[in-house]
C-alpha cells in the first residue's frame, strides 16, 4: 500500500516537472520574444520585463508568494506543497531556457506562428500540471482556489477571466493592438489545450441500447468486449410496455465493435451514444 502511494506521488511530481518544462519552453522560445502575453503571472511577467527589464523568472516567484500563502490556507498542505514545487521548478526551467537562448532572442518572427505554437505548448504544460493536482501559481492558482467553490466551471475557464486584463495590457505596453489580438489567440489555445488534457483526454463512450433482444446483446458484449453491462428497467410512454435498456461504458477504440454486435443481433435496435469525460472503476481509471 505504501509503495503504491509513493509511486503515485512520484508520478505526480514527474508530471508537474514535465508540464513545467513544456510551459517554460513555450514561453521562452515563442511568446516572450514577441511580447505575447497569454495571461497568467507569466504573461504579466512578460509585460513587466518589456517595461522594466526584470527577468520573467524573478517576477514569477515574487508575485506568487502571496498567492501561494492564500492557496495553502484554502486548498490544504498537500496541494500547497505541489504548488510550491510547480512554481519553483517553472522558474528554474525559465532560467534554464533563457540561459540557452540568451538576451534578445527571437527565434520565430511570425507573430501568428508564435501565438499558435506558444499557446499549444503553454496549454499542454498547464494541463499536465493540473492533471497531477498541482499548479504553477499565478492565475491558475487563483483559478484552482475559485474552482473549490465553483466546481461547475473548470480551472482553465476561470483563468480566462483573470487573463483578459493581462492580454489587453500586452497591447498597451507594446503599443500595438496586434499584440493583444495575438495574445488572445494564444490565450484561447492555451485554455482549450489545458481543458482537453484535464477533462477530455480520458473520455469514454456510454451506450444506451433499447432492443427486443437485450440479453443476447448483453451476453455478446460481455463475451467479446469483456465490458460490464447494466440492465435498466424502463417503460414505453406510448405503448406502456416494459422495456430493458442496456447501459454499457466502453473505450473509444471499442465503439465500432459494439455497434457491429448490436447490428448483428438486432438491426432495429435503438442506440444512444454519449461522451463520458471521466470513468472511475474497474477497467478504467482507479479511484
Amino acid at each position: 500500500m505504501r509503495e503504491r502511494f509513493v509511486s503515485s506521488v512520484f508520478l505526480e511530481y514527474m508530471l508537474i516537472t514535465v508540464g513545467s518544462a513544456i510551459l517554460a519552453f513555450g514561453l521562452v522560445f515563442f511568446l516572450e520574444p514577441n511580447t505575447i502575453a497569454p495571461g497568467g503571472v507569466t504573461g504579466l511577467a512578460i509585460i513587466i520585463q518589456k517595461v522594466s527589464g526584470i527577468p520573467i523568472d524573478i517576477t514569477n516567484l515574487a508575485i506568487n508568494i502571496p498567492l501561494f500563502i492564500l492557496g495553502l490556507a484554502t486548498l490544504g498542505k498537500y496541494f500547497g506543497i505541489k504548488t510550491a514545487y510547480g512554481t519553483l521548478i517553472l522558474s528554474v526551467f525559465i532560467r534554464f531556457f533563457m540561459n540557452i537562448v540568451g538576451i534578445g532572442y527571437v527565434g520565430v518572427e511570425d507573430m501568428l506562428l508564435s501565438a499558435l505554437y506558444g499557446g499549444v505548448l503553454v496549454g499542454a504544460g498547464i494541463g499536465f500540471v493540473f492533471k497531477a493536482g498541482g499548479t504553477t501559481g499565478g492565475t491558475d492558482l487563483a483559478g484552482a482556489i475559485l474552482n473549490k467553490y465553483i466546481p461547475s466551471i473548470s480551472i482553465p475557464k476561470l483563468m480566462m477571466g483573470f487573463d483578459l486584463m493581462i492580454v489587453a495590457a500586452a497591447g498597451i505596453v507594446n503599443r500595438k493592438i496586434e499584440t493583444s489580438l495575438y495574445s488572445i489567440i494564444a490565450l484561447y489555445i492555451t485554455v482549450k489545450i489545458a481543458d482537453f488534457i484535464v477533462e477530455d483526454l480520458n473520455y469514454a463512450k456510454a451506450f444506451y441500447i433499447i432492443s427486443d433482444n437485450p440479453h443476447e446483446i448483453g451476453s455478446e458484449i460481455l463475451k467479446t468486449l469483456n465490458r460490464g453491462v447494466t440492465v435498466l428497467k424502463a417503460q414505453g410512454m406510448y405503448t406502456g410496455s416494459e422495456k430493458e435498456v442496456l447501459l454499457c461504458v466502453i473505450n473509444r477504440s471499442q465503439m465500432t465493435k459494439l455497434k457491429d454486435i448490436v447490428r448483428k443481433i438486432d438491426e432495429n435496435a435503438f442506440v444512444m451514444v454519449t461522451t463520458v469525460h471521466e470513468v472511475l472503476g474497474e477497467g478504467f481509471l482507479k479511484k
